[in-house]
């Protein structure tokens, strides 16, 4: 298992790599110029001595290498330095890539507005996975009955509604009927945890986004489950296990569950990346000032570096969840060996 993971991290190397040439190479032919925010009082001349100076008239070719080494070599020192608190060589005067709108380091950015974004879409996540891997099992156990017909029209529902709309109506009855809780997510409280005032009013602001994020993940990892499971249910092994007088709930919660979350993990590895994605519709319906706000922000203000570092940062985690994935393949399912 541990050589296969080595070789797996040492071949996502250069799938990044890959990735980044593409992601440069579109980027490059997108509309911006780092010179955009500058006044229009100054000169064409004044301009294009600061396009010169930031390397911006290079070849596509050195432009692309100068991005690779700030972003596999001083950003990972960076980050490294940051957590450890020491310093390697010039770390105050490090070269990094830095947002043409915020004059900052780009990442350095995406670390702040991070917490938010896990706060709302981690929590959503997990609330879903938990929620919908039982229920997925116990529609497929007792297919057709009662609760698979209310679990299966709650998953449709919740499916087939767009995340902007049931969020949309949560903040109409709840917040503003209601008024149980705030219509927008104050992303300036510092949540206190030693304080239970802190904790409740984070509780409140949470209830309604991560609410609608909980029931879109669950409705489709529940019906993805549910198909999985009902094929399993169906082979050999479980016939076996059952003529060998293993307990119902033995047989279903052990045997049928752990075969059943093969396909349910790549989902799963394939879905958590994306809350970059799903980040964007609802941090903007709950104005959630998050990594998805970010990513829409710097598009509009032509922020490329921005853009440019937010999406190699989703690829990055698709890499990763995917190697997740591989590796928890050989815990669920003993007859997958690494070799």
């Amino acid at each position: 298992m541990l050589r296969y993971i080595i070789r797996r991290s040492l071949v996502a190397i250069p799938t990044l790599i890959v990735i980044s040439f593409i992601l440069f190479f579109i980027m490059d032919q997108a509309p911006g110029d780092p010179t955009s925010n500058v006044p229009l009082t100054v000169p064409a001349e004044v301009r294009e001595r600061m396009r010169e100076a930031q390397g911006f008239n290079d070849p596509f070719i050195l432009q692309w290498l100068k991005w690779c080494r700030l972003m596999f070599i001083n950003e990972p020192i960076n980050l490294f330095e940051s957590l450890t608190g020491t310093c390697f060589g010039s770390c105050e005067s490090r070269d990094r890539i830095i947002s043409w709108s915020s004059r900052s380091p780009a990442l350095d950015t995406i670390y702040e507005r991070l917490p938010q974004t896990l706060w709302v879409l981690g929590l959503g996540t997990l609330f879903g996975t938990l929620i919908a891997i039982p229920v997925g099992i116990m529609s497929a156990y007792k297919q057709y009955s009662l609760f698979d017909n209310v679990g299966t029209f709650i998953s449709m529902i919740g499916f087939s509604m767009p995340v902007f709309f049931t969020g949309l109506l949560a903040i109409v009855v709840f917040s503003v009927k209601l008024k149980w809780f705030p219509s927008f997510y104050d992303t300036t409280h510092d949540v206190q945890f030693t304080s239970w005032s802190s904790i409740w009013i984070q509780i409140k602001q949470l209830v309604m986004p991560v609410s609608i994020l909980t029931l879109f993940q669950a409705s489709s990892l529940a019906r993805f489950t549910r198909a999985s499971a009902l094929d399993n249910l169906n082979q050999e092994y479980v016939r076996t296990a059952r003529s060998k007088g293993l307990s119902e709930s033995k047989v279903i919660n052990v045997h049928v569950m752990r075969n059943s979350l093969i396909p349910v993990v790549t989902l799963l590895a394939l879905t958590i990346p994306g809350v970059i994605g799903g980040a964007i519709i609802t941090e903007t319906v709950f104005r959630i000032n998050g990594i998805g706000q970010l990513l829409i922000t710097s598009i509009r203000n032509g922020d490329v570096p921005m853009v440019q570092t937010i999406t190699f940062f989703s690829a990055f985690l698709v890499v990763l969840f995917n190697l997740i994935a591989d590796a928890l393949y050989g815990l669920l399912d003993p007859r997958i060996r690494y070799e």
